[in-house]
């Protein structure tokens, strides 16, 4: 019997975690504690941090407010995230951004 197991295919990232990916990004660029985005935004830090970590399914609300916060548009971070989906598909690595 052969113990050479079929490697699993990558799984495709959920949408709510290129967000999150996305929107660290975006603060780190900005050099910005989680503290300080999360008080902008009317939200708490633990709760953006689950949002930037993918654990969160946030509302579209939640997402303006942080994008607000970061002074992006829904657009910016909406086409950030489609680029970092198709990134991810055709197996490339690394973030990619819209300067902010």
């Amino acid at each position: 019997m052969s113990d050479r197991s079929e490697p699993e295919p990558a799984r495709e990232p959920l949408w709510r975690e290129a967000l999150g990916e996305c929107l660290r990004e975006i603060r780190h660029e900005r050099g910005e504690k989680l503290a300080e985005t999360a008080q902008r935004a009317g939200v708490s830090p633990q709760y953006l941090s689950e949002m930037e970590r993918g654990l969160k399914e946030p509302s579209s609300e939640m997402i303006a407010a942080v994008a607000g916060a970061l002074e992006i548009t829904l657009i910016e971070l909406t086409s950030a995230v489609t680029e970092n989906l198709r990134a991810a598909q055709s197996g490339s690595l690394g973030v990619t951004l819209l300067a902010a």
